[in-house]
């Protein structure tokens, strides 16, 4: 009877906790779509992938040249398209992104009038066996080619596609990609890429219009790169044939790089006047991708080359590729490859302590800071910092949206603001002078509050030509990162890798939304965190604190901090004696947890105390004239 009854109470204890963490979730409002999801066992309230979880592949072979005195890119592409969703489909619908230079379409940022042209050029297209007319077949609208299939595509079936396209790189805007110069080039956006149908659209019917960026299939890449002799190819994935290619001599030290600590210079100043490659005709580099979800490539012909390895996990041993291609002029470069290399192994054992997913990364000195699986397109900086902190940035991205594949179009903050928080230690590690955190608190706290500043969940792509330094970079960058920094404090640093281990081990591969995420710290920590994730990332409002009463008792002093905001943060609160020492008292964000706006902070000391003050150096707050008291 005994066991009866421990059962039944154990029983009893199991579906109340199931009733009481799914009650608790409904606290965070979900959209109907999304319930659609959930009611559709797609999803999961514990954040795992529903029992009918699916999403659907596109492995690419792709054959392209690149022409260097006209910038054209020639190309074709042979796709296997693989319909593992419930729903047959009548069309496919690809992205074209070059037609963001296509004259008349719309466009987020400016571009130079030498870029504008007609787009991409379609030459071709084949489904299954059979050409499709682009008079009946086929049309483009805001960089959206859409197919209508003479025959449906069933459920749980498979589609060959062909495509041949061309197009002109720009050479002026190069907003991500572009020409650097005559014969320096990073290509990228540049294949018509099968659009997403997921469980919560459909079709990502999204046109490009140069603010958004990735939401792809995952899938294999077979990619050959035909450029002029003599130019160097970097690009996603493993290069396959590099002993037809280079030189003894190159290839020698490209082969040795890859199983040393040590930077290797590939190419130096020195031998840019010589043959690098073999032969006299033009070159293809053949490079394979497994299972990624983009591919991009660089290439020139008088770019320095580094080249060196890391072990990201210990218990296999298995080593990344680390490469860099430069301009011999961009003085910064020359550290960039060890920089990459401290980078990946911060990541891979320090925080957030996941080996890094890919087998190699090459970081190429185009323009901006932009990221691509496995490359990165940096400009040069003229501060160490600057240089230290793009670097890191685009090679988190790696893990997101690359390695989990968020769909940033809708939720830029899911990779973004990761990509701000997680190298904040890094860089300030190896940036003597650099101090991002208080940076971003200063940033948030000049925008929050303001008219145009909306929380993350407002989809990014509402965002779209909004003020990208304000109303896009606050929700998508700024924001998210001090949520995510305060939940790491909050949590420990332990913990959080936990977590994040947990998060990344049930969607890497696949297609996690906000709720997936919130969802899966809430069952792995076995606690309603909604109380955090709906100001940081639902409402609108702002970071707030203030001094209130303070009261002295027997050595004790008792103060007050009111939370005037909506927004949840830590406490750092100092105290300024009469001999000029000073002392803290630091609260996690956990202390607002019960929903209370006022807090006590007792503290016992033997000397005269002059001033209070609330350090907000790096916790954002929106007015900072109550922030002290002086006695």
């Amino acid at each position: 009877m005994v066991n009866i009854n421990l059962k039944l109470i154990l029983v009893c204890l199991f579906i109340l906790n199931f009733i009481v963490l799914n009650a608790q979730k409904s606290d965070l409002y979900i959209p109907k779509d999304i319930k659609r999801a959930y009611k559709a066992k797609t999803r999961s309230f514990d954040g795992k992938p529903g029992e009918n979880y699916w999403q659907n592949r596109a492995d690419y072979e792709i054959h392209v040249e690149l022409v260097p005195e006209t910038r054209k890119v020639i190309a074709t592409e042979n796709i296997n398209y693989y319909n593992n969703s419930p729903d047959t489909l009548h069309r496919i619908l690809f992205h074209v992104y070059q037609d963001f230079f296509k004259k008349g379409n719309l466009r987020d940022f400016p571009i130079s009038g030498e870029d504008v042209h007609d787009g991409v050029i379609i030459k071709e297209v084949y489904a299954g066996n059979s050409k499709i007319e682009q008079e009946h077949g086929f049309n483009t609208r805001r960089s959206i080619l859409t197919i209508s299939l003479p025959e449906p595509l069933p459920p749980k079936s498979n589609l060959h596609m062909k495509v041949s396209w061309e197009f002109i790189m720009p050479h002026v805007s190069n907003i991500r990609y572009g020409s650097y110069d005559e014969s320096s080039f990073f290509v990228a956006y540049w294949f018509p890429a099968i659009a997403v149908y997921d469980d919560i659209d459909g079709w990502n019917a999204m046109g490009f219009s140069g603010m958004q960026e990735f939401y792809n299939n995952f899938g294999d890449f077979n990619v050959e790169i035909t450029v002029p002799n003599n130019f160097i190819v970097w690009a996603t994935g493993v290069l396959q044939n590099p002993d037809e290619l280079l030189q003894k001599k190159y290839l020698d030290l490209f082969n040795s790089a890859k199983q040393s600590d040590e930077i290797i210079n590939i190419i130096t100043k020195d031998d840019l006047s010589k043959k690098i490659t073999s032969g006299k005709n033009k070159k293809t580099w053949k490079y394979k991708a497994a299972y990624v979800c983009d591919f991009a490539f660089a290439t020139s012909d008088h770019y320095l080359w580094d080249a060196t390895s890391i072990v990201v996990d210990k218990n296999t041993n298995r080593r990344v590729f680390i490469q860099t291609g430069y301009n011999q002029d961009s003085e910064d470069f020359y550290d960039v490859a060890q920089i990459s290399r401290k980078a990946i192994s911060f990541f891979s054992f320090e925080l957030p302590g996941i080996a890094f997913p890919f087998p190699e990364l090459t970081v190429f000195n185009g323009g901006g800071g932009m990221e691509f699986p496995m490359m990165v397109n940096d400009g040069s900086s003229q501060q160490r910092s600057g240089t230290v902190h793009v670097t890191s940035h685009e090679i988190l991205h790696s893990y997101l949206p690359f390695y989990m594949g968020t769909n940033e179009q809708k939720y830029a903050w899911m990779d973004e603001g990761w990509a701000v928080m997680l190298p904040l230690d890094f860089q300030e590690r190896e940036a003597e002078g650099y101090h991002p955190k208080e940076q971003l608190a200063r940033s948030f706290s000049h925008y929050s509050g303001n008219e145009q500043e909306v929380p993350p969940m407002i989809l990014s792509s509402a965002l779209s030509g909004k003020t990208y330094w304000g109303t896009y970079r606050i929700a998508s960058y700024t924001r998210p990162a001090l949520a995510y920094e305060f939940l790491k404090d909050m949590l420990g640093k332990e913990k959080f890798n936990e977590v994040m281990n947990e998060y990344v081990k049930r969607w890497n591969g696949k297609h996690p939304i906000p709720y997936d995420f919130f969802f899966t710290f809430d069952d792995y920590l076995n606690e309603d965190l909604s109380w955090y994730w709906k100001p940081w990332f639902f409402d609108p409002g702002y970071p707030e604190i203030s001094i209130g009463n303070v009261n002295f008792s027997d050595n004790e002093c008792s103060v007050e901090i009111i939370k005037e905001g909506n927004l949840p943060v830590p406490i750092r609160l100092k105290y300024i004696f009469d001999d000029n020492k000073e002392d803290y008292e630091y609260r996690k964000v956990s202390i607002w947890k019960e929903g209370k706006d006022k807090v006590i902070i007792n503290k016992r000391f033997n000397k005269k105390l002059v001033k209070i003050e609330l350090d907000t150096k790096e916790i954002p707050d929106i007015d900072k004239s109550n922030n002290f008291k002086e006695f």
